[in-house]
Parts: structure tokens; C-alpha cells; sequence
């Protein structure tokens, strides 16, 4: 079996276009995800500190960290951009 590093093995499975299409439906998930994981690390805190910050669980910040947190609510967001000292930008663009 051929063993591939993770950018390698993307860049092959986007010429397909059932794979590519499923990626990019999810980019927005994902880059909030690693946004909150980069600004947590950053200031040195665990799950369990940031969500006792944001007055939630520590299961609730390792669903939106894993990309699988649905339905995100604005007053949310804004608590744990406060509790990461950090502004949410909240952006609209038309559909392709």
C-alpha cells in the first residue's frame, strides 16, 4: 500500500470533482475550527478553559474544534472571540 502525506493526498483527490465539490461545501466549517484551535493554543489554553470562558462544556468546544458543531449562533461566536480576545468578521458572498 502506497503511503501519501496529507497534502499530497488532497492534491490528488481535488481533481475529482464528487470530492472537491464535498471539500469546499465544508471549508467554512473547517476554517473556524482551525481558527479557534490556533487562537486557543495561542494563549495557552485547554478545552476545558475556554469553554468554562465562553459558558459552555468542554465537549461543545471539542465538537466546533473537530468541524462538527452545527448551527453556530452569532451571541457564540461573539463570547468566544471575547473569551480569545479576538473580533469575529462575519462575511456574506454571493453563491457560485
Amino acid at each position: 500500500m502506497k503511503s501519501y502525506k496529507f497534502d499530497e493526498l488532497l492534491k490528488k483527490e481535488m481533481k475529482k470533482p464528487s470530492f472537491k465539490k464535498e471539500f469546499e461545501s465544508l471549508e467554512e466549517e473547517f476554517v473556524l475550527a482551525k481558527e479557534v484551535i490556533n487562537l486557543r493554543k495561542k494563549m495557552n489554553m485547554t478545552q476545558k478553559e475556554l469553554a468554562e470562558k465562553v459558558g459552555t462544556s468542554q465537549p461543545a468546544i471539542a465538537r466546533l474544534e473537530s468541524g462538527n458543531y452545527k448551527n453556530v449562533s452569532l451571541s457564540f461566536i461573539r463570547r468566544l472571540a471575547f473569551a480569545l480576545n479576538a473580533v469575529p468578521e462575519i462575511h456574506l458572498k454571493q453563491s457560485r
